[in-house]
């Protein structure tokens, strides 16, 4: 199961009480105080793992502790700082207090770590009180609470190429075709319902990481469809793919029009995401109204501005020009 937002509860482990306590030894007169201060509550730290592709495994623990300071000691005894509790979770994950929106780490790269909650201070000792006026001190502090919080942890997939397109635009096909990923592929809209991750060797050798952005819709940035959902995952990509259904055309539907929709869409969600490059890819080039329609669709995107580079997943034709294409697009960005 693919999970990208959850709501988690952090604490920092309280620190430890400090101990009152007297040395009494039988040839050791006046002894004086000797307890030992509290030990500091542990931390809860956020680390990314490039292991993790999912933030799953927070849905189910929803309360997380970091470990209580000891308290201190007679003898002058210390008590042990608690654990801190590491939280593992993807690189892209973005935490954020879910009361104020502060943001307090964007985790890109693995093994970065970041802070959410500190521990409690451990209380002192009386020992640490005693002065040439105040030679048997009974006092000392109790530890300190650690910080809490409920904390928002989302996840923004990190990858170079965001394939776009409407549902049934052949997206999940490129993306099987490219690489070893295997969406479900099949004929009705929305089979696709999580995002997918695949590497693609490129002609120049080397690789990007494309990711399959699912279900955007018109109305995808007021939460129609499922758009709203995973349209976060395009913030990261350095550039888009845009796919456009050669053989749409029920309900007056247009490949010019869907790609008109649809980058509205992405202009309501975020100007920085409409800005990004765009490479047009006009699909399903196997089927015979596909074709037909072909030189129209070109000379009307041609009017706009736009190239278009027509392939056929199915078939693999065009394929080599949109690896180059993709390539080229990835190194002016």
């Amino acid at each position: 199961m693919f999970v990208d937002i959850v709501k988690i509860f952090v604490r920092g482990g309280r620190g430890g009480d400090g101990c009152v306590s007297f040395r009494r030894e039988k040839y050791v007169p006046r002894g004086g105080p000797d307890g030992g201060d509290g030990g500091d509550g542990g931390d809860v730290v956020v680390q990314s793992d490039d292991r993790l592709h999912t933030l799953l495994d927070l849905r189910y623990h929803t309360y997380n502790l970091a470990g209580r300071g000891e308290h201190g000691k007679g003898k002058n005894q210390h008590g042990k700082r608690g654990a801190d509790l590491v939280i593992r979770v993807p690189p892209g994950t973005v935490l954020r207090d879910a009361h104020s929106g502060e943001l307090l780490g964007d985790l890109q790269r693995h093994g970065e770590r970041v802070v959410v909650a500190r521990g409690g201070r451990g209380g002192l000792g009386n020992a640490r009180f005693a002065t040439a006026t105040n030679r048997a001190p009974r006092q000392a502090t109790r530890g300190a609470a650690g910080e809490e919080r409920w904390l928002l942890v989302e996840l923004k997939l990190i990858a170079d190429v965001g394939l776009l397109g409407f549902p049934n635009a052949g997206k999940s096909t490129l993306i099987s075709r490219l690489s070893a990923a295997r969406p479900k592929i099949a004929d009705y809209p929305f089979t696709t319902l999580t995002p997918h991750l695949g590497v693609v060797r490129l002609p120049n050798e080397t690789t990007c990481v494309v990711a399959d952005i699912p279900g955007i819709i018109p109305g995808a940035h007021e939460g129609k469809g499922l758009g709203l959902t995973f349209l976060r995952h395009v913030e990261r990509t350095r550039c888009l793919v845009h796919l456009v259904d050669l053989a749409a055309c029920e309900d007056g539907r247009s490949p010019w029009q869907d790609f008109v929709r649809l980058n509205h869409e992405l202009a309501c969600y975020s100007a920085e995401v409409a800005a990004k490059p765009q490479l047009v890819v006009a699909t399903k080039l196997d089927l015979p109204l596909a074709r037909e329609r072909l030189p129209a669709v070109q000379a009307q995107f041609a009017a706009h501005g736009y190239e278009l580079v027509p392939i056929s997943a199915v078939t693999g034709e065009g394929i080599p020009m949109l690896l180059q294409r993709i390539a080229a697009l990835l190194a002016l960005s």
